[in-house]
Parts: structure tokens; C-alpha cells; sequence
């Protein structure tokens, strides 16, 4: 417990600390990733008694099924491409930025996306590579609510974060393992509800942000869904 307790260091000494502890963790990330793969890679977990890398990561290891998934995915594609290896341990790519890169990388282009992607935050990634491989576009529409009728849940506007409403429609398997399932905290079937879909442009999410941020006191959660009924 007294590791723990921190008061005693000078300012100077805590900043240094801490700046050596996020460069230790760079390396301990992409040993864990390292790992990851190799047990993956050859199967491990069979005689280990469980289906999947996956199970193995959540029921042996103890990882949360959101970390689980990031890790295996970064995993699969650093040992496709080592030189995410050294770009994690190095800090120049964080695990989520891996994940974003990951279903786009070829041979040809994974120094170029490193390079393009290296210490950039999530949403910079996002929307970087929103413009280099852009959706195609979709018409606005507004439904009722209906029940879940397979087990993709669906992903309403309402149930996401800023960050990910800023590439929604550019979704991959990647930025799936981020979301939260709608199904959890959904009410039931109304016909009061309805579901909105629409592809915004930049500076309407930008404007969303803003009121998000201005209602911050009164909708701590910052749920899509009442920020624009306030909005409107």
C-alpha cells in the first residue's frame, strides 16, 4: 500500500517516473502482444481446454472481453507485420491506433500508415482514414424502433460515443470491439422512439461536440439522443 502513496516525491522526480512508467508499459504492450500472437499462433489454447484464443484470453488470463479482443487483433496483425512490434514498444502507436490500422494494412503500405498514424489520437486516426477510404454514402432515414432480430446489435447513433459518431459508417471489426451493445441499457420496443441513421459532415460534428460539452453539467453522460432533443 505505501508503493502506492506518492507524496513524498518532488515534482520533478514524480514527472520522471511517470514518463519512464509510460515508456516501460510501450515495451510491456508489445512483449504481451508478442505473446499473444505466438500462443495464437499455435494454438495453445486446445490442449490449454479452451475454443479460442479469445476464451482462452478472458477465462485464463483474466482480460476484460473488450481488452481481449483489442489484444488478439493488434496481436494477429503485428505478427503479419513486426514492425507494429517496434512502433508500440517505441511509442509511437498505441494499441487502439493498431486496431484502427489493422484491416487496411498490406505489405506496401504499412510504413506509410505507421508513419501517418504515429502519436496521433484516436480521432485524428479515425478520421484520417475516413478520408482515405470513405464509405459509400447512404440516404438519411428515420424508423421506428424495432426489436433485435439477430445478434448484431444495432448500432443507433444514440448508443455511441462522439468519438466513434465521428466515423460512423466507416466501422470495422475493430472499432466494433469498442461499443458498447445497445441491448444492455436499451428500453424496450415503443412506438414513442425511433431510430435516426444519417452520415454528418465534419463541422455538424463538430457542432455536436460543442453543445455535448455545453450541456456537460446537466447530461454528464452525454447521450446523443438528449443533447439533440435539447438542441432542437
Amino acid at each position: 500500500m505505501r508503493a502506492y502513496t506518492l507524496t513524498h516525491l518532488s515534482d520533478a522526480v514524480l514527472l520522471r517516473d511517470l514518463a519512464a512508467l509510460v515508456a516501460r508499459d510501450c515495451f510491456t504492450t508489445a512483449a504481451l502482444l508478442a505473446h499473444i500472437a505466438e500462443v495464437d499462433a499455435r494454438r495453445l489454447y486446445v490442449p490449454a481446454g479452451y475454443p479460442s484464443m479469445y476464451a482462452y484470453c478472458v477465462d485464463e488470463l483474466r482480460l476484460s472481453e473488450d481488452g481481449a479482443k483489442r489484444r488478439i487483433q493488434a496481436a494477429r496483425a503485428a505478427r503479419q507485420f513486426p514492425v507494429l512490434f517496434t512502433a508500440l514498444a517505441e511509442g509511437r502507436l498505441h494499441l487502439t491506433a493498431v486496431c484502427l490500422l489493422a484491416p487496411h494494412l498490406k505489405p506496401e503500405n504499412v510504413d506509410a500508415f505507421i508513419e501517418a498514424a504515429a502519436h496521433r489520437r484516436k480521432s485524428d486516426i479515425e478520421e484520417w482514414l475516413a478520408r482515405r477510404f470513405p464509405p459509400p454514402e447512404a440516404t438519411a432515414r428515420v424508423g421506428s424502433i424495432v426489436p433485435m432480430i439477430s445478434n448484431v446489435p444495432q448500432l443507433a447513433p444514440a448508443h455511441l460515443g462522439m468519438e466513434a459518431l465521428a466515423s460512423v459508417g466507416a466501422l470495422d471489426e475493430g472499432a466494433l470491439a469498442h461499443l458498447e451493445d445497445p441491448r444492455e441499457n436499451a428500453a424496450p420496443p415503443s412506438p414513442e422512439r425511433f431510430l435516426l441513421q444519417l452520415r454528418i459532415q465534419k463541422s455538424t460534428h463538430d457542432k455536436l461536440r460543442y453543445a455535448q460539452a455545453l450541456l456537460s453539467h446537466a447530461l454528464p453522460s452525454g447521450d446523443v439522443a438528449q443533447v439533440l432533443d435539447r438542441a432542437l
